[in-house]
């Protein structure tokens, strides 16, 4: 993401507006722009500030990798009365060292958006509690861990710091990422999701081609103008990216156990005229896929533009010839309508960390 801003592409249009709501589970929808709420993407054009540059030789700054259910955050990035992902570090670490501090993330996540692994830096001073004017050595980034983590889950319990490690002073958790992967989890089938997946999955009540889903994958793959999968109010200097990994497989469904194999040994019964069925009380499962992008950078709502596209290959409504028209208009009014935030997952941010 860059200062400067940007005429955007194009005019919302009703079928690309942010404040639509759906009228069935089967259309996507697009979250509120929060009042504030800055532009989010990965755009990895430009530089840190000197704002994030610790000059401060007794600080010391550590990289913070992050777990959360993004449902109640208003995303990551800072927002004044709203609950944000780095609202809530920053608070963790003002109980844990006494002093406020200010956390940066490589990746901004979007509302409702989920992290497996997001990454932050953070510049801790440690002072002496009972001396004032005395600095002590600084933790350790296990003694970093477990204290945050103390803090956090006093509150709702929905973020945990993984891992924590000591990095010099102008290493910078946004701009020294070198990829980042995404995870998009759908859900197929016709019966309700489970209160185990609420907000966790795009529930798509139609059956999904997977041949077709995995064709228009290779359509996308590799280095593009991405225009038409660039929400119109995305500021990064340029729609070209390069996507590294872009496929979609399916995978066992979770939370149920044992595995697949297992339910279908054990839980077909036989009726009284020889018919099978699933036993009451047993929940019929979904078919579910899994979308996975990598690439350095990512604009803004790009992975679920691609996703929604997808979505409607899987379900016949596009051909893969609609999806090379689409990719060919660079005008994000050619896409479908983009996949909810519910379903995606910041998997992991690559680095190269000194030793």
């Amino acid at each position: 993401m860059t200062d400067e801003k940007s005429t955007p592409l194009v005019s919302e249009s009703p079928k690309h507006s942010f404040d639509q709501r759906p009228e069935s589970p089967q259309r996507p929808w697009k979250l509120p722009r929060i009042a504030g709420e800055e532009i989010i993407n990965d755009d990895e054009d430009g530089s840190p500030g000197d704002e994030t540059m610790s000059q401060n030789p007794r600080m010391q700054r550590y990289l913070v990798a992050i777990e959360y259910i993004g449902t109640r955050f208003a995303g990551a990035q800072k927002q004044p009365n709203f609950r944000t992902v780095v609202g809530v570090l920053e608070e963790a670490f003002h109980k844990f060292i006494g002093q406020p501090v200010s956390v940066f993330c490589s990746s901004r996540t979007d509302a409702g958006v989920h992290a497996l692994s997001n990454v932050c830096h953070v510049d801790v001073e440690r002072i002496s509690k009972r001396r004032p004017d005395e600095v002590l050595p600084p933790h350790e980034p296990t003694v970093v861990r477990r204290a945050v983590n103390h803090f956090l889950q006093q509150k709702e319990g929905d973020i945990m710091v993984i891992d924590v490690r000591s990095v010099p002073h102008n290493f910078h958790a946004r701009y020294k990422a070198q990829e980042r992967t995404y995870f998009y989890r759908l859900l197929s089938g016709p019966e309700p999701l489970s209160t185990f997946e609420k907000d966790r999955a795009w529930h798509v009540p139609e059956e999904l081609d997977i041949l077709a889903m995995q064709r228009a994958c290779r359509v996308l793959v590799g280095h593009h103008d991405f225009s038409s999968f660039r929400a119109a109010s995305c500021q990064a200097k340029s729609p070209i990216r390069t996507l590294d990994e872009f496929g979609v497989m399916e995978v066992v469904s979770t939370p149920y156990f044992p595995s697949i194999i297992e339910r279908e040994q054990s839980n077909k019964v036989k009726t009284s005229n020889g018919e099978s069925n699933d036993g009451f009380g047993v929940r019929r499962r979904h078919r579910c896929f899994v979308v996975t992008a990598r690439a350095r950078s990512f604009l803004y709502h790009q992975v679920r533009l691609l996703v929604g596209v997808l979505k409607a290959v899987g379900t016949g409504e596009l051909t893969i010839s609609d999806v090379e028209r689409i990719l060919n208009a660079k005008n994000v009014t050619a896409a479908s309508p983009m996949a909810p935030a519910c379903g995606l997952y910041l998997g992991n941010v690559k680095y190269d960390l000194p030793c």
